[in-house]
């Protein structure tokens, strides 16, 4: 049996569903894109300031080793192992941040998937995937499975 030259079930809009859902649907996810990558960059902040707080040992012995007792022990008594805001390390705001407003984002994507497309995803890209591609040229095929 052939398969038919287009995207998979899962990436073709329901019956009834219009342009202006799928588009709304579009921005959402490119909406937690965005999101997703402002996490990564939070984690990245996390391991950041988590070496930077480790490098300080190294600092404060080595100002200890040249004479500087008094700076040594500044940095070692106020800087070393600051909270980095009120109260908070930084796993701190990282759980913060994946409890709530992550988890509340990631929530209410799925939920408005579920309600108007059955829980499909990408299905602006996947339409806009078809609009762009040259049939029949390799490298261009609607899916893995079309040149099998």
């Amino acid at each position: 049996m052939a398969q038919q030259d287009g995207p998979d079930e899962r990436h073709r809009r329901p019956p009834d569903v219009d342009d202006d859902t799928v588009a709304a649907l579009g921005k959402m996810s490119e909406a937690l894109e965005c999101v997703e990558r402002a996490r990564g960059h939070l984690y990245s902040l996390h391991q950041l300031i988590g070496h930077a707080d480790l490098m300080l040992d190294d600092a404060v012995e080595m100002f200890r080793a040249a004479g500087h007792p008094e700076i040594a022990e500044r940095i070692h008594t106020r800087l070393l192992g600051r909270n980095v805001i009120a109260g908070r390390w930084t796993f701190q705001i990282v759980e913060d941040f994946d409890d709530g407003y992550y988890a509340l984002f990631r929530e209410l994507d799925r939920y408005a998937r579920e309600q108007l497309v059955g829980g499909r995803r990408h299905l602006y890209e996947a339409e806009m995937k078809e609009r762009r591609r040259t049939r029949g040229l390799p490298g261009h095929e609607a899916r893995p499975d079309a040149g099998r």
